[in-house]
């Protein structure tokens, strides 16, 4: 059978966040493969021109014309991948998702970035009416999938793990090298919810060992355009009144992919402090492990799930002494770096995007070969209100903004 023509609906670069790189990730991949790959791109505001042959449809949130245009170009693909997180679709929540979702007569493939354990009664209903017209649904951990099948009205037999997918470092992980000052690695967009500010606190205890802490990212831009900098802000002035600026810098410089992966592999230890105990999905996490590089994290499930084989350390959120104890420990017991990237490197195969976009044209073929029956949507019409405000964390503004990756 003619491998199936797929559109992916998600934000996409320009655009930065991670749902963008995700979807730019896994359309080259796919694209790679066979060549009969769109994107129909989610935007906050109108945009002039599709940026890229790639690029055909524009979503703006709010617009009903751009909807029902955007749902006529996804009609004519065999199969709609749709990345899923609350923040990106416009209306309370996100749920003018469920109006395009409705509008839709091919199979959907429904990917879910984001799968809370204690949602709003507006957010359960998003999620619940997503999966119930959906082909198929995929989380990226099979923390997701169980919190998916205990916490929500879903059919366990609709749900594929597929995780989230990394660059294939692997033949970088022969040439890393040992500097004079360990490296320590944290990269990604910046917001309050990083916990970087505890792994800087963590830094004064390390001083016999002088590792160098890269932060390497710039500000979330949703975090940016309601805040500023403030969080970086904060950051650095913490770097001084722990007199570490001798340790620590947080650079905001633009990295190709090339050169992130080259900093990855010389990471001698990636650290992941985040504040949130209920994040399901991390690229960054996954790029770390893919890369063979020993992992620092603190205890938010989807690490809990990769890193109990041995490919990292975990500690508790918002704890220096966690993180300074852990740090001293891969950077100084004997043979347990390598040994925990070693565990991580075993692990890669099944995490590049080669793989991942493997199992996903594999879930796409079996849809259009044989479509699973999904409950229709009924289009419902626009709301529009404030989103719900984030949880306030150290380092955050009243905004409350998180930025995850």
């Amino acid at each position: 059978m003619t491998r199936p023509a797929i559109a992916l609906l998600s934000t996409y670069p320009p655009t930065q966040c991670g749902l963008a790189t995700f979807t730019a990730a896994l359309y080259e991949q796919l694209d790679r493969e066979s060549g009969n790959v769109a994107i129909a791109r989610v935007l906050d505001r109108p945009c002039d021109g599709l940026h890229g042959h790639e690029v055909v449809a524009h979503l703006t949130n709010g617009s009903r014309s751009s909807l029902a245009a955007t749902a006529l170009t996804l009609n004519s693909f065999d199969v709609v991948i749709v990345q899923h997180e609350y923040g990106i679709y416009g209306g309370i929540d996100g749920e003018e998702v469920l109006d395009l979702v409705a509008a839709l007569t091919v199979p959907t493939i429904i990917v879910l970035h984001t799968v809370l354990t204690d949602p709003t009664p507006h957010q359960r209903s998003i999620l619940e009416q997503l999966v119930m017209g959906a082909g198929a649904v995929v989380t990226m951990a099979e923390t997701a999938r169980r919190r998916l099948v205990e916490h929500y009205d879903v059919e366990a037999s609709r749900i594929t793990v597929i995780p989230h997918g990394a660059i294939d470092h692997r033949s970088l992980q022969t040439h890393h090298a040992v500097a004079a000052r360990p490296l320590i690695l944290t990269w990604g967009l910046l917001g309050p919810g990083k916990g970087i500010e505890w792994a800087i606190d963590a830094m004064p205890a390390l001083r016999d060992l002088m590792p160098r802490y890269l932060v390497a990212g710039k500000t979330h831009p949703k975090v940016l355009e309601h805040e500023g900098e403030r969080y970086r802000l904060c950051l650095e002035e913490r770097v001084m009144q722990h007199s570490v600026a001798d340790m620590v810098d947080i650079d905001a410089s633009y990295l190709s992919l090339s050169e992130l992966a080259n900093l990855v592999a010389a990471a001698d230890v990636v650290l992941l402090p985040y504040d949130s105990p209920d994040q399901v999905t991390s690229g960054v996490l996954i790029e770390a492990v893919a890369a063979g590089r020993p992992v620092i994290s603190t205890g938010f499930p989807h690490a809990v799930e990769l890193l109990s084989g041995g490919a990292g350390l975990i500690v508790g959120q918002k704890d220096a002494r966690a993180l300074a104890v852990a740090l001293r420990r891969v950077l100084s017991e004997p043979g347990l770096a390598e040994q925990m990237a070693g565990v991580a490197a075993s692990q890669a195969p099944s995490l590049v995007w080669s793989a991942v976009a493997q199992r996903y044209r594999t879930l796409a073929h079996g849809l259009v070969a044989s479509p699973l029956v999904a409950s229709p949507l009924v289009a419902s019409p626009l709301v529009t209100g404030p989103p719900v405000a984030g949880r306030l964390r150290a380092c955050s503004s009243p905004a409350g903004l998180v930025a995850a990756s």
